[in-house]
């Protein structure tokens, strides 16, 4: 049985995300020649030269940058590129250092989760059970020796990266740290040693420029012109290689964005900010160029007006979105739906699985005529530690595959283009609640529902500011005739459960009135029984009984 007085944790209020800042589409570089592929390698290289030296240089100033070191640094490196180069170039050794200050802060936050759940593991009883909401002791000595060495070097890592966070030290590899490592497993990622250089040199190129709202089509460094034409501002020592005015080096090719393209031209042909890089894809042999550029802050529906329309209230699982939709005062309405997805195999066939899940889903909310889509707002952070859940392998591995992170952002962005919002609710109790509350009232022989289909019923309903648990109904004769009608949901803001029914009359069972008589006579019994016996039997413990 449930213990009732256990305090449950206070639900975040829902609120709708805000919609994508930014966008960015890419397209082939189709028909280069080899005096291009030739011009972009070196140019490539040169500059990412630069920001190799740039950043080893932000990353020795630590905390102690300012705006002179900044302004000296992008000094040295005009003289070896132009003046707008060596912007992007120190703009962007400032982002990368400052993602890897924020890497190193989530570490020692999860080293400190780590070592807190040890020294409380330790500091209990060998064989000592665990309780829902803190873990037991270990379950033998040896393990519990293994822990106590794991514990120590948890604080010798700990104590390092505190060391380095107080000193400003990052540790950054342009091209990827995994990347790096692969060199020394050729074998087991399949490479030669060429493939793997061509590789590593690609990732370090710089080729990238930020847009410049007021000049010429958006961007003074890579500039692409309304009919597809993209040239490229050469830097100093490689001005010689020009092939066009200015310094400038005009591609033989010609691009097109498909996708976006009315968007893309209009900024260009007004003189708007578009941001581009230019990369290779080793494996595949194409070059490609990415476009990007921001959009104003929008500001979002109110959720009363996100909810006018009803809701889709949407389970996020290893291996299915479960989506329920609801009408606006919180009823079920319809089957469920299942999206199934498959997050096996590479990062691109993961990313398309969860990019044709959430287009699926986005059709189907648009075809039932909600506005907007509720969906919990997840974050396995605390919870993929290995200390938390160090025997259950398959459950680390299970919440470790969600993709979070990057469903939410790509789930916002993609139904911001179909006109649809997104409520992010508190994902507590939703699967326990709803699972309890609506999976067996709302299942029919033509109907299988799952307690992942009424998690959905429970998401929707909080996001629309409903509570998710349910009053039971009352008696037969107490729905209208005695105390009038009464709904089986609760009403908006309840918190609380349901209280004890007031009694059938107007004083308890064997309470007497106020005035100490009776309100009618006794009535004549209709059988005649005799009189109630005084003598209680008592069996004798001896006696036997089989």
């Amino acid at each position: 049985m449930a213990d009732r007085t256990r305090k449950l944790r206070a639900s975040a209020p829902s609120f709708v995300a805000l919609g994508p800042s930014g966008v960015a589409v890419r397209d082939r570089l189709k028909g280069l020649s080899a005096v291009d592929e030739r011009v972009l390698r070196l140019v490539g290289k040169h500059q990412g030269t630069l920001a190799s030296r740039d950043l080893k240089q932000r990353c020795a100033d630590g905390p102690d940058h300012s705006a002179d070191t900044w302004a000296a640094r992008k000094r040295g490196l005009t003289r070896e590129s132009s003046s707008r180069i060596a912007g992007a170039i120190t703009k962007a050794s400032h982002d990368q250092w400052a993602l890897a200050r924020r890497c190193q802060a989530a570490h020692i936050r999860n080293l400190d989760t780590g070592i807190r759940a040890l020294r409380h593991r330790l500091s209990l009883p060998i064989g000592q059970k665990g309780t829902k909401r803190a873990a037991g002791g270990y379950r033998s000595r040896s393990e519990w020796f293994r822990k106590s060495r794991r514990l120590a070097a948890l604080e010798a890592r700990h104590a390092a990266a505190v060391a380095d966070w107080q000193a400003g030290r990052v540790r950054v590899v342009r091209g990827g740290r995994r990347l790096a490592n692969t060199r020394h497993h050729l074998a087991d990622a399949q490479l030669t040693q060429e493939q793997w250089r061509a590789c590593w040199e690609a990732e370090r190129w710089f080729l990238a420029a930020d847009g410049e709202s007021g000049k010429p089509f958006g961007n003074e460094t890579i500039r692409v012109t309304p009919d597809g034409e993209v040239s490229i501002k050469l830097p100093t020592p490689l001005a010689h290689l020009a092939n066009s005015h200015h310094g400038r080096y005009v591609l033989a090719c010609r691009i097109k964005f498909v996708h976006r393209g009315a968007e893309w031209a209009d900024r260009v042909e007004a003189n708007r900010a578009v941001a581009y890089r230019i990369h290779l894809d080793v494996e595949r042999g194409r070059w490609y160029l990415t476009a990007a550029w921001q959009h104003p802050v929008v500001q979002t529906v109110p959720l009363v007006a996100a909810g006018a329309m009803g809701m889709v209230g949407v389970d996020t699982n290893a291996d299915h979105f479960a989506a329920y939709r609801l009408d606006p005062h919180g009823n079920p309405v319809g089957e469920p739906h299942r999206f199934p997805y498959d997050l096996s195999g590479t990062a691109d066939h993961r990313d398309a699985q969860i990019r044709h899940a959430i287009t699926r889903l986005l059709h189907w909310a648009r075809q039932v005529g909600v506005k907007a889509i509720a969906i919990e707002d997840l974050d396995f952070t605390a919870e993929k530690t290995r200390e938390k859940h160090g025997g259950k392998k398959r459950f680390r591995h299970l919440i470790s595959g969600l993709p979070t992170g990057k469903l939410k952002a790509r789930l916002v962005s993609m139904a911001a283009e179909q006109g649809l919002s997104i409520v992010a609710v508190d994902p507590a109790y939703t699967s326990q609640w709803g699972g309890q509350h609506w999976q067996k009232p709302l299942t029919t022989p033509r109907r299988k529902m799952s307690r992942h289909d009424a998690a959905g019923i429970a998401i929707g309903r909080r996001a629309l500011g409903y509570p998710i648990r349910r009053r039971a109904a009352p008696p037969r004769s107490d729905q209208s005739d005695r105390y009038g009608h009464r709904t089986v949901q609760a009403g908006p803001g309840t918190q609380g459960c349901d209280g004890i029914r007031p009694p059938a009359t107007d004083r308890l069972p064997g309470e007497s009135t106020p005035s100490g008589k009776r309100t009618r006579g006794p009535s004549a019994s209709k059988t005649v029984r005799d009189a109630p016996s005084t003598h209680q039997w008592v069996q004798d413990p001896l006696m036997p009984t089989g």
